[in-house]
């Protein structure tokens, strides 16, 4: 009785072997034909079949920017007057050959300025001014150009400074002004602001040949 319980046991555990190998080799079999498949589809590059308009833009996404404004002309601000405690707009004027010294020079009094509590209403730059030193030599009549110094303006503009104070504010910028440098303070006028602007006298006869 015993024996034949053995061989029913080892019987039924040889079966359920061979069965857990068959359902192993079949699950491999269905990975391979799966990863086949998956490999043959990729090899067709379906996509090539989808449209590609649009693949890659983003603009419309973003949201929508106003219309920028066009530039207005520049106009000349008014110009404002004297009274009998503080002064107009002044313009201090800073002028030399070396422009380091100019622009370091211009830069200090706008920063005392500053400092002071001294109202800037604007600070800029001139054209530069070229000019040609001439020479003639000691026989012969024809000059010839022996240097070309070019003279470099800057504009620190004031507006409603204390007349009661505009004398101690000079007296400290003439102290403190650099060797080769020009300072001069000047009333603000409408030719004043036009000189901020390179002349150009072609498109100024064009326009006069419109109007």
């Amino acid at each position: 009785m015993n024996s034949a319980f053995r061989k029913l046991q080892a019987s039924f555990a040889l079966h359920s072997h061979v069965f857990d190998q068959t359902s192993l080799l079949f699950r491999a079999s269905l990975s391979v034909k799966w990863i086949q498949g998956s490999l043959l589809l990729a090899n067709e590059r379906q996509y090539r079949t989808m449209p590609t308009h649009g693949i890659g833009r983003y603009k419309h996404l973003l949201p929508k920017e106003a219309p920028k404004k066009k530039k207005e002309k520049l106009q000349m601000k008014p110009i404002k007057m004297a009274t009998d405690t503080e002064y107009g707009t002044l313009n201090v004027k800073v002028s030399g050959y070396d422009m380091t010294l100019v622009e370091h020079y211009s830069q200090y009094i706008h920063n005392l300025c500053n400092r002071l509590g001294v109202k800037v209403a604007e600070s800029y730059a001139l054209p530069t001014k070229s000019m040609e030193v001439m020479v003639m030599p000691e026989q012969g009549t024809k000059m010839y150009v022996d240097a070309v110094l070019k003279t470099h303006e800057r504009i620190v503009q004031l507006s409603q400074l204390n007349a009661a104070f505009c004398p101690i504010f000079l007296e400290v910028l003439l102290k403190n002004q650099p060797e080769g440098v020009q300072l001069s303070v000047k009333q603000h006028t409408e030719a004043d602001y036009h000189a901020r602007y390179k002349a150009r006298p072609e498109l100024e006869g064009l326009m006069a040949q419109i109007n």
